[in-house]
């Protein structure tokens, strides 16, 4: 990707970082005064000030605050504290030695005391069930919430690239990170104003959007979720999952097994004699924190916290992340989160573009045990956006704005405003939608998806095809879409045809309606490549014959009734036919399948989705769910009646399935899918249950990776596929394998079916396909996080390995992008 679509991918995002003023910035670097060794994880900061951070893996350092301050305070563990005076209002830099601490011991045998943090760590873990703001059973508050996003590491050579010169007016705002210590540039900038309601009973976890600004632009779908788009750290979880993996918090009950701490200061802050601890990681990339926290003396609360990722942790994409919370007393016995501020450097290697992101949050109004009004309790959604609320003016900003609006603020609405009016500025959108969204847009239509358009395979030889549908220019409501292709082996035309309504967005309600006549794989999971992705050709390790040719009309109608909880009712209607290497050939005159020429089918499905809490991120037409903390349940009851639209059978089927990621921190997460189902019904083999097979060297986590298509069929079968992620917790400890980041992963699938004699007599199997007489099981190991890119697993096969065209040991790779 080159550094114009990386510039205009990044103008697409939404996040935030500090505003500049008159400060006072210190910078410099610390070491060991007798070894010259630079230290990590020291703790600078201005004396009885909240003002501070943490030094970097090269003793580095970047300070700066817009107070009073006249002192700066220097500790680590193990060494001599350092005071130095600093001028307000300049920039200054300090080499800074640090004194190891010696100890004079006399002739008698030393016991040192216990580490004074330790008795101030038990006491936090003692009160956390009545500090922990979870304890609540239900409160509001209102929010409000600034994020920006900052293009980094911008150098010259970018700033002369020749597609660049157009928006070279934009170089007039680049500032330097007072936390990072790099260049950036301020791309954009939000602020919401929004009302949270919790309750534990009813369950109700609601936010209901007063205010929003984005950049100059109005936009409803970014509206929804900038107000939620980092999710709160409690600290008082043994485990914070942040951006999906699980860091150890430094207040765990096993805290100690991964920090050291040191028991450092004392002040007054808002009244409250506050104690600070310090701690770093006990060993190199485990996922900890270091930072420090002042602690309130007498509730042994958590008054402030500043978190900061260890520089050599093993992470994708984030590569380095500063986060700070402020807790208030609101009452005798109750601590509440009013103000965080999340500073985050995103980068997929060194020394490339990248961007910052932040979050400022202030949160106040806070109300205990006031019950949830009504209308709030029967939203259908969880973030609600009050329609007529968007356009506030400036008087309302003034007053609702809990953070000054800096000047660099607001010039970016201007500078985006101005970005938008260059013309180049079209171009590299479409450019960059059309390599996010496989599509290229055309004004009111799109071109797409582009890797379909060449393939190949055993039937059709060479296949061309065009498709396409229209963009949100056409509408917003419908989106009619379609394909035709062409084989130049068979010569045959395919197309198909299809249109979607959307009634509402949120809660989902929409309905499509579409036809195809083309070729299909039968047996394919859904996370397979389409049967025409180039891919498809490239990577299969069979040749591609097994392709049927199908008519088929669906139709269904989606009905979101709460975030997680939707049912879905479909017709399908296909009349599937043979090839010569899948023939369809009848074994009995009692068989419904009347000739061997086509096999005709319709049923009615209902589904139902449920997954408690489950989160998503939309578009107009399209979503995409980003999990939920709890198992997700679907089930499919379906009912094919003979005689509708001609159907040759009469059958019910039902399928039950659960999936869920259970974190296992620090061993990573499992996840696992375990789905049952069976079919009633006297029918042919395609209208059974054709079991997942993967003929590709891709891995497909979805499917049986050493199992070919048209293997197994059942109609009762039970299926369980899980893989443990354990995150480099293993390779971490190799001191060779420690710098390549990389990271574990094994699994195991097994399959249980059966097959009642009546299905074996209706029609006669294509060579290799069989029921099962026994379990089918396989299992993986492999490595993931590859270059950051790339995974690859060795795959065994333990059974049915006397069938054609098989093989107990196979290597399977995939390319996937994870923090």
């Amino acid at each position: 990707m080159n550094k114009v679509c990386i510039f205009m991918l990044l103008i697409a995002a939404s996040v935030i970082l500090p505003a500049t003023a008159q400060k006072t910035v210190i910078t410099g670097k610390i070491t060991d005064s007798e070894t010259g060794e630079p230290i990590p994880y020291v703790n600078i900061g201005f004396l009885h000030s909240l003002v501070g951070t943490i030094s970097e893996n090269d003793g580095s350092f970047f300070l700066s605050t817009t107070k009073a301050m006249d002192t700066l305070l220097v500790s680590s563990l193990g060494y001599e504290v350092a005071r130095l005076a600093v001028v307000k209002g300049t920039t200054q830099s300090f080499n800074i030695r640090l004194v190891p601490k010696s100890i004079a011991l006399e002739a008698v045998v030393v016991k040192p005391g216990e580490n004074p943090a330790f008795e101030m760590l038990r006491r936090i873990n003692d009160r956390k069930k009545i500090n922990n703001p979870d304890k609540l059973a239900n409160y509001q508050y209102k929010a409000y919430t600034k994020l920006r996003l900052d293009m980094n590491n911008i150098d010259e050579k970018f700033k002369d690239a020749r597609m660049i010169r157009d928006f070279s007016f934009v170089f007039d705002y680049m500032d330097s990170s007072e936390v990072f210590n790099k260049n950036y540039l301020p791309l954009l900038i939000t602020e919401t104003v929004s009302k949270i309601y919790r309750s534990k009973n009813p369950p109700v976890n609601r936010e209901v959007i007063e205010a929003f600004k984005i950049s100059g632009i109005e936009n409803k779908t970014v509206s929804q979720y900038t107000g939620k788009m980092y999710q709160h750290l409690n600290i008082y979880d043994d485990f914070i999952y942040f951006f999906d993996p699980g860091f150890v918090s430094p207040i765990a009950g096993v805290g100690r097994m991964y920090y050291k701490y040191l028991l450092e200061d004392s002040a007054f802050i808002d009244g409250n004699w506050c104690r600070k601890i310090s701690f770093k990681p006990k060993r190199k990339q485990e996922r900890t924190f270091h930072g420090f926290l002042w602690v309130a003396d007498t509730s042994y609360a958590i008054k402030k916290v500043q978190l900061r990722v260890s520089a050599d942790v093993n992470l994708n994409l984030l590569k380095d992340m500063v986060a700070t919370y402020e807790y208030d007393q609101i009452n005798d016995t109750t601590w509440f989160l009013t103000s965080e501020d999340i500073v985050i450097d995103f980068n997929l290697a060194e020394k490339t573009y990248g961007f910052f992101g932040r979050k400022t949050a202030v949160y106040d109004s806070i109300r205990l045990n006031d019950p949830v009004p009504e209308p709030v309790k029967k939203m259908t959604t969880d973030t609600y956006l009050l329609e007529n609320n968007l356009d506030r003016d400036d008087v309302f900003w003034g007053q609702n704005r809990k953070t000054e609006l800096s000047e660099e603020d607001s010039r970016i609405y201007t500078m985006v405003d101005s970005v938008k009016k260059v013309p180049l500025f079209k171009t590299i959108n479409t450019l960059m939608t059309m390599l996010t969204n496989y599509y290229i847009v055309m004004g009111p239509i799109e071109l797409g998806p582009y890797y379909t358009t060449l393939s190949s395979n055993e039937i059709e030889g060479t296949r061309l095809r065009l498709g396409g549908r229209t963009s949100n220019d056409f509408s917003t409501k419908i989106m009619p879409g379609g394909h035709i292709a062409y084989g130049f082996k068979d010569k045959r035309i395919k197309y198909g045809l299809n249109v979607t309504y959307m009634f509402n967005t949120n809660p989902r309600r929409t309905t499509t309606v579409s036809y195809f006549h083309d070729i299909r794989q039968l047996g394919k999971s859904d996370n397979a490549f389409l049967d025409d992705n180039w891919m498809t050709s490239v990577l299969r390790r069979n040749p591609n014959y097994k392709l049927t040719m199908v008519d088929q009309f669906n139709a269904y109608y989606e009905h979101e009734w709460a975030p997680g909880f939707s049912n879905t009712l479909k017709v399908n209607h296909q009349t599937v036919y043979p090839t010569r290497y899948v023939p369809f050939n009848p074994l009995s005159e009692t068989a419904d399948t009347l000739s061997g020429e086509s096999l005709t089918s319709s049923e009615i499905t209902l589904s139902t989705h449920f997954a408690y809490r489950e989160k998503f991120v939309w578009g107009k037409f399209e979503r995409k769910s980003l999990g939920s903390k709890y198992p997700a349940l679907d089930l499919d009851i379906t009912y094919g009646p003979k005689g509708m639209l001609g159907s040759d059978y009469d059958y019910f089927k039902a399928r039950l399935k659960i999936s869920d990621k259970l974190e296992t921190s620090p061993f990573g997460y499992i996840k696992y899918r375990f789905t049952i189902g069976k079919i009633w019904g006297t029918l042919p083999y395609p209208l059974l249950k054709l079991h997942e097979g993967n003929e590709t060297y891709a891995w497909d986590p979805l499917s049986f990776n050493m199992m070919n298509y048209y293997e197994f069929v059942s109609d009762e079968y039970m299926s369980l596929f899980a893989e443990h992620h354990f995150q480099g917790f293993f390779l971490n400890r190799i001191p060779l394998l420690r710098r390549l980041h990389l990271r574990e992963v094994v699994g195991c699938n097994i399959l249980y079916g059966k097959l009642t004699d009546k299905n074996k007599t209706v029609m006669a199997f294509p060579e290799g396909l069989s029921g099962l007489s026994e379990p089918y099981y396989e299992a993986n190991a492999g490595i993931e996080n590859i270059f950051k890119l790339f995974r690859i697993d060795a795959v065994w096969r333990f059974s049915y390995l006397e069938h054609p065209d098989v093989s107990p040991f196979g290597i399977r790779a995939t390319m996937q992008l994870t923090f």
